[in-house]
């Protein structure tokens, strides 16, 4: 097949997206990607993306078209332009694009007018798009703070809503995801596959790294507002006279700054932050872990979501303690590899950490998060089931 991906992310950015066109390509696809400038999470177009530079690239096999993109920067007027630049000039590549493709995926992160460059290119060709949902939309304007009741909200509850019901075929990455698409957006009609993350296979190899005499907890990802990483901060605080504990904060985002001060305000000593590093190294950082530690937002439309880093962790043979509500919450109390509490709730994570140094099962628990993994995550069956998918499409 010849495969149009459409996604405002993809390499350098460290998205999934990148990983699975790469195998496609191996599977014997020509797969080309309409994608932006990279500029996440950092906010800034690198020096060689600039002056129309790099705007055609083969990567790894994936041919990757860029549109023009104006860099997210650290505040909602940039992040607003960096939205609407990629959907104006993917839009208009998409339209003038000449290439006949088969079959269209979207894989929509935020923001879901990400997804429009696709419906133009359907509209003109007659090809149909099956849109890949990793974040649910408008939902995650209410999460971020926008009223319901606001302008903005219902402005893009009617274009969610639009997109949505314009593309072939819906696939999402949690159970949760159906109820928000037949619920508030009322879409009944269409058919909703779930199809959840797999982890690269970088995560899988077991990687040994010297330990330092302590209990070793690693949070690594996105660090945003809807993360909520001044949750550990704060249970770093509430267990700041357990010498043996230290806290590892691997990634970047909106709010690393606002933890480092908080950090810094309770003067802790037990927690390090390392800022982003390339995923290459990450395994490292994985390998050092007792646990790998999960929070979210205490938000309802957040708890519908299931955080990639979860696939991630579980194929690292990590068990998991989280401060999350939802289906992230149901998935780590099912596969019985960790501990839960409520999200936010900073003293039971605490409590739970604690919990954890003093457990005898933490091998067990390493391996059920290995066994869940390979039983519902696996890569070999999400291909499968993507690539049948675009198949049945095509048809």
């Amino acid at each position: 097949m010849k495969i149009l991906v459409v996604c405002q992310y993809y390499y350098p950015e460290p998205f999934r997206i990148s990983d699975i066109c790469e195998s496609l390509v191996k599977k014997g696809h020509d797969v080309t990607v309409l994608t932006g400038l990279p500029n996440y999470p950092e906010g800034r177009v690198p020096d060689e993306y600039r002056k129309g530079k790099k705007r055609q690239e083969v990567i790894d096999g994936v041919k990757v078209l860029r549109s023009f993109e104006i860099g997210r920067g650290n505040n909602n007027f940039k992040l607003f332009l960096n939205y609407f630049s990629f959907l104006v000039s993917g839009s208009l590549k998409a339209l003038l694009t000449k290439e006949k493709f088969d079959v269209v995926l979207v894989n929509q992160l935020s923001p879901v007018i990400m997804g429009i460059p696709a419906i133009v290119y359907k509209r003109k060709h007659k090809k149909k798009v099956l849109l890949y949902c990793l974040d649910l939309w408008p939902a995650s304007l209410a999460a971020g703070g926008i009223s319901e009741s606001s302008f903005v909200y219902k402005l893009f509850m009617k274009l969610s809503k639009w997109i949505y019901n314009s593309v072939d075929s819906i696939a999402v990455t949690s159970i949760m995801f159906k109820e928000y698409f037949n619920g508030p957006l009322g879409i009944i009609e269409k058919d909703i596959e779930y199809l959840p993350q797999y982890a690269e296979d970088l995560f899988i190899e077991s990687v040994e790294v010297p330990k330092n005499g302590k209990y070793n907890f690693v949070f690594a990802g996105n660090i945003g507002d809807m993360q909520s990483v001044k949750t550990i901060v704060q249970a770093a605080y509430e267990l700041r006279e357990r010498t043996d504990m230290i806290f590892h904060i691997v990634g970047d985002g909106s709010m690393l700054e606002e933890c480092k001060e908080l950090s810094n305000q309770l003067k802790l000593i037990n927690i390090i932050f390392y800022g982003r590093k390339p995923v290459s190294e990450m395994p490292q950082f994985y390998g050092l872990a007792d646990a790998m530690l999960l929070t979210l937002k205490n938000d309802k439309t957040i708890s519908y979501t299931l955080p990639g880093k979860v696939q991630s962790y579980m194929a690292a043979r990590k068990p998991i303690i989280a401060a999350i509500n939802g289906e992230a919450n149901r998935v780590i109390e099912e596969a019985n590899c960790g501990f839960c509490c409520d999200a936010e709730n900073y003293k039971e994570l605490a409590n739970l950490i604690v919990r954890f140094c003093d457990s005898d099962n933490k091998e067990k628990m390493a391996k059920n998060s290995y066994d869940y993994y390979i039983k519902n995550y696996n890569k070999e069956k999400f291909m499968s089931v993507l690539e049948n998918t675009l198949i049945n499409l095509e048809g």
